[in-house]
């Protein structure tokens, strides 16, 4: 890829560009608007590859892969009065639109890939889901961690719901942590030991052995031992159900079905 442009200037297009500039860099141009100034003027700052574009359309003008990363209550608006090159690589990165809609909005014959690049591909460590399948779109999001690339729009939905799940991730170490301070046990000492226990949690359900989740839950729950104690209860007293509950309505969410 010749150079790369992002049309808004948030935090994941800051994630992106730190990561495809990483050592080694993946791209060595990249075109940002000045819509967040203070982050575009900080990515030129630090990045000798990074230039902060006159505006929205001098970015398209100048990339060859063009990333929408905008708010979606502006996005009609800001893509609207963009002009595009037929043949020209698109990418959105923007949540809940609805992939002819924004075609609509282009008007040109471009070639359009929806993804999912969540804070960490900063660190070349984000796993990100992409619509529809395009091998050099994949490559870019390989450099920045894995992509996934999906064979419909209902597989690509059903990761987003899946990846609505990370405040809940935090939030259950949250609550332990709690439990550990109400018990007596000092904060930082329930932060450092609950903090690198899921971590290490994490890294072994991404061993290439590890066939299914329940699996884990098998080797990781001795019979009639504590982990599966609390298992069995967070089961019994709705955990699983309220978690079911939470997916399906967030994935209707998405499919604008509420």
């Amino acid at each position: 890829m010749k150079a790369i442009g992002f049309v808004g200037t948030g935090a994941i297009t800051e994630a992106m560009v730190e990561g495809l500039l990483a050592e080694p860099a993946y791209v060595s141009e990249i075109h940002v608007s000045p819509r967040n100034a203070e982050t575009a003027a900080g990515l030129a700052a630090k990045f000798d590859g990074v230039t902060v574009a006159a505006d929205n359309q001098t970015v398209v003008d100048h990339s060859d892969v063009v990333l929408l990363a905008i708010r979606p209550q502006i996005a009609e608006d800001v893509i609207r009065r963009l002009r595009f090159r037929n043949g020209q690589r698109i990418v959105s990165v923007v949540a809940t639109l609805e992939r002819q809609s924004v075609l609509n909005w282009i008007g040109a014959d471009v070639d359009l890939v929806q993804a999912i690049p969540l804070p960490f591909v900063a660190d070349r460590q984000g796993v990100t889901a992409i619509y529809p399948p395009d091998p050099d779109i994949a490559d870019l999001f390989d450099a920045l961690g894995t992509a996934v690339q999906c064979e419909s729009r209902k597989e690509y939905d059903l990761l987003a719901a899946a990846s609505a799940t990370m405040s809940t991730f935090f939030g259950v170490m949250e609550f332990t942590t709690e439990w550990l301070e109400k018990n007596g046990l000092d904060r930082s000492k329930g932060q450092a030991y609950i903090a690198p226990l899921f971590a290490s949690l994490a890294q072994r359900a991404n061993e290439p052995d590890v066939m299914s989740f329940n699996s884990l839950t098998s080797e990781f729950a001795t019979k009639g031992g504590l982990n599966e104690q609390v298992l069995s209860d967070f089961e019994e007293n709705g955990g699983r159900q309220a978690l079911t509950a939470a997916l399906d309505r967030v994935l209707a969410r998405i499919e604008g079905r509420n």
